[in-house]
């Protein structure tokens, strides 16, 4: 196993190479970079004509090329990128004026807290539900309730975000739930069960979108697998034994079921950056999601490249967790 996994590890530096350069090449590539932004800038200030008058001397594009690090060579900025990351230094975001690793922290908490939230609420409930949706497999109950997973999972998050704010929040029916932000504004004067009422109060409607579409998979994911586990001869012998439904379902045939649904826990971190785009737009929520968005349309390179080199990292790093997770709960698998 420790062979495996260093065969891992060692496999992972060339792959995180090859992630983190194509999306150097990509946004370098992408047209109206920084500098040409700034220049844009530098125009429309320039007077009344709308700076068409306004001139930008040679001296001043040099300038402007250092300041942004573009007066080096393509694969020279690269090389000194990766030179810097194992510093995590990331460099200076172009928007934001300050340290990219203190603009990406800041967005940290909101798409964290619905990473979090969601997983959890996601496994303590699609796990039952799986079991008892396989133990009554054709009967009206899985029926029904497939039918509503497969309905809720065809709706987009856009239109089910858009649905929600019309019905619930104020929109045109109930003004049941906040929009914006993950708390109130005396939320500090609030007690610790009021801080906590409070931040669930706010997540109902968002969290919501972020579980629909992971809800569906992991429910069917553990109904499909438990009913395989059912037809298992072991479980056919435990019956024969006289063991009672429940010892049998959820003593003997539920710890095999939930290998396939283990194998996956070593994707949890990814919900460091669970940011989500139209999520966080509709429900106007500063998080991750709506960074990377922003970032690329400024052509913010070095917070572009900064989430791109923490994902790959949560990625490479999560797959090989998988692995070690599958070999714990299923002691037959020996990688090699």
């Amino acid at each position: 196993m420790f062979v495996y996994i260093l065969r891992r590890i060692l496999l992972a530096i060339p792959t995180f190479i090859g992630i983190t350069l194509i999306t150097f090449l990509i946004i370098n590539a992408a047209p109206g970079g920084p500098i040409e932004q700034k220049l844009q800038k530098i125009r429309m200030g320039g007077g009344g004509d709308g700076g068409r008058s306004t001139g930008v001397s040679q001296e001043m594009l040099d300038n402007l090329a250092k300041q942004y690090g573009f007066d080096k060579p393509l694969h020279e900025r690269y090389f000194i990128w990766l030179k810097n990351i194992t510093k995590f230094d990331f460099g200076d975001s172009f928007s934001y004026q300050e340290p990219v690793i203190d603009v990406i922290s800041s967005k940290f908490p909101v798409s964290l807290s619905f990473g979090l939230a969601s997983l959890f609420l996601t496994y303590l409930v699609c796990i039952p539900l799986g079991v008892k949706k396989a133990i009554k497999a054709g009967s009206a109950f899985d029926q029904i309730s497939g039918f509503l997973l497969y309905v809720t999972y065809s709706i987009p998050p856009l239109v089910l975000g858009i649905f929600l704010i019309v019905w619930f929040a104020g929109g045109s029916y109930f003004d049941w739930f906040p929009i914006g932000g993950i708390k109130s504004d005396d939320y500090d004067s609030l007690t610790t069960l009021g801080k906590i009422g409070d931040r669930a109060y706010h997540f109902v409607l968002p969290l919501t979108c972020y579980m629909i579409g992971n809800f569906t998979e992991l429910s069917m994911l553990v109904r499909n697998s438990m009913l395989d586990i059912i037809k298992s001869d072991y479980i056919r012998t435990a019956r024969a034994k006289g063991l009672t439904d429940t010892k049998v379902y959820y003593k003997h045939a539920l710890r095999n079921a939930l290998i396939p649904v283990a194998t996956g826990l070593g994707g949890f971190l990814r919900v460091f950056l669970a940011g989500s785009l139209i999520i966080e737009t509709v429900f106007n929520l500063d998080g991750i999601g709506l960074l990377g968005y922003s970032s690329i349309l400024a052509r913010d390179y070095n917070v572009i490249m900064g989430l791109t080199f923490i994902s790959a990292l949560l990625l490479l790093v999560g797959n090989i967790l998988s692995d070690i997770i599958y070999v714990l709960v299923d002691p037959r698998i020996d990688f090699k």
